[in-house]
């Protein structure tokens, strides 16, 4: 478990995080999201000891990073995929760390095979992708077997095959009961493998939630009416006491009603339709909604100043 506590970092005037709190379980996967500059970084240093909070503090199982005895063992960390001596190869790089943290040699083989770099890993890193960095950098989280993981944009410089394998991979370790926080800008990915969420903005918490509640609070969800008779089917829909939009296409959009109800009442009344069907936002447009004040830098402003 990971317990943040009103966490405040300040570099000189700038407030990077702000009264930060909230709680990781353990046993799914949480995703860490927020717009660029919103704080993420900076909270998850802080977390590994690597930034020092101006006030605040961050719990591991109940310790501090700090009062961690065997740092690898409990907490494994992929922040920066590219920090790596690039004269070492892959094996080299991880028995030191096996070495330093009192972990068993062959545990480097294991965590090589389980991310892929078998036959990479007596190869000079210099020479490394970015993919094969950040399944290098996976590989270093796994090698004490901790319970707690953190993983910054661990898809970044992945192929379909290994965002694919990262997705299976964080869904098998929160399966066996561990504290799996990730952070990541694909809303696509973090629908498909986090089940709950927290979410902040200008160093504030957003948003705690599960998945779904966080769409279903920060969306607007309606029945899609095709229909040759679109008046015909708004007229019939608002004396059923059912608001309507105009949807793109002559649609029809019923606000707050189910697609069975809609159903019945074209029945009823003799109205052709040719589609009727549920929509709700995506987890892309839902964060969008929330967040369109707490970011920092946006396109519009940017092209108003290239003008």
């Amino acid at each position: 478990m990971i317990e943040v506590q009103r966490l405040t970092k300040r570099y000189g005037a700038t407030l990077a995080v702000d009264g930060l709190s909230f709680t990781v379980e353990p046993g799914r996967v949480t995703g860490f999201l927020g717009p660029n500059g919103a704080g993420k970084s900076t909270t998850m240093r802080a977390m590994i000891g690597l930034d020092r909070p101006t006030s605040g503090q961050v719990l591991i199982d109940g310790r501090s990073y700090a009062q961690l005895r065997s740092p690898l063992r409990e907490v494994g960390a992929l922040l920066e995929a590219r920090a790596l001596h690039g004269g070492r190869s892959a094996r080299a790089h991880l028995l030191g760390l096996a070495r330093s943290n009192r972990i068993p040699g062959q545990r480097v083989d294991e965590v090589l095979d389980a991310v892929g770099l078998t036959d990479a890993a007596d190869r000079r890193t210099e020479g490394f992708s970015l993919g094969m960095s950040q399944r290098l950098g996976v590989a270093t989280a796994l090698l004490g077997d901790p319970p707690v993981l953190l993983l910054d944009e661990p898809v970044n410089g992945l192929d379909p095959e290994g965002i694919l394998w990262i997705r299976g991979l964080m869904k098998k370790l929160a399966a066996e009961g561990r504290t799996v926080f990730v952070s990541s800008h694909l809303m696509s990915e973090m629908a498909l493998t986090a089940e709950h969420l927290i979410v902040i903005g200008r160093g504030r918490l957003l948003a705690d939630t599960s998945v779904e509640e966080f769409i279903a609070r920060n969306s607007r969800a309606y029945i899609l009416v095709r229909t040759p008779e679109p008046e015909r089917m708004r007229a019939v829909l608002t004396e059923a006491g059912i608001p309507t939009d105009d949807g793109p296409d002559g649609t029809l959009e019923a606000v707050g009603a189910s697609s069975e109800t809609v159903g019945r009442l074209a029945s009823r009344n003799g109205v052709t339709v040719y589609e009727i069907s549920p929509r709700t936002a995506s987890l892309e447009e839902a964060f969008m909604q929330l967040t369109a004040d707490a970011a920092e830098y946006r396109a519009d402003q940017a092209d108003k100043e290239v003008r």
